[in-house]
């Protein structure tokens, strides 16, 4: 079993490999696990840091009160990285049910007439730390984007990946999208 990093909450199971949910039919499965690189590759960093490379992202609270995740935890560089350089994969468990109540719950992909998503609220690594950038001082737009990507082996992951240089210490930030946004909102007023 993986160690986690610096300030991972003992609630959450830290791990380095997703799981599937038994909602996901084993067709769905299979299309995750042994698609095609060749067909869907769409970054592929040379020199980038690997994924699991923990001197990339460090796991720190917000302290500054005018940023809206004031008091939890956010990713940060640990280190200097380049534009277009995969910092992590985003990892939890994949499941094909609806899960309005998670907060750290990202769709992978739809297929027909199911969508499937990468739900990191119980399980997870430090992707699950990456903050949207709205709202934050500063922030006009992210640093980075979630990119899905095959890997070499076939196994379909969400990347979260630098749109730009991102200085040692700045923290990593998304969209999280209008769609993510407008569920929260309706949500939230019910």
């Amino acid at each position: 079993m993986p160690e986690p990093p610096h300030n991972w909450p003992k609630n959450i199971h830290y791990t380095t490999t997703c799981s599937f949910h038994s909602s996901v039919p084993q067709s769905i499965r299979q299309k995750i696990t042994e698609g095609s690189a060749a067909k869907t590759a769409t970054i592929n960093p040379p020199n980038g840091p690997s994924p699991a490379d923990k001197s990339v992202v460090a796991i720190r609270r917000i302290s500054e009160s005018t940023h809206p995740a004031c008091g939890q935890l956010g990713l940060f560089a640990a280190r200097k990285i380049k534009e277009k350089t995969v910092i992590v994969d985003y990892i939890g468990e994949i499941h094909c049910d609806e899960r309005p109540e998670s907060d750290y719950d990202l769709s992978l992909f739809r297929s027909s007439d199911l969508s499937v998503g990468i739900d990191a609220n119980k399980q997870g690594n430090e992707g699950r730390f990456v903050n949207d950038y709205r709202g934050i001082p500063g922030q006009e737009k992210p640093n980075a984007v979630f990119v899905d990507e095959r890997l070499a082996s076939g196994e379909l992951r969400m990347r979260i990946v630098s749109s730009r240089i991102i200085t040692k210490g700045e923290e990593i930030l998304v969209s999280y999208g209008k769609a993510w946004w407008q569920a929260r909102t309706t949500s939230t007023s019910n």
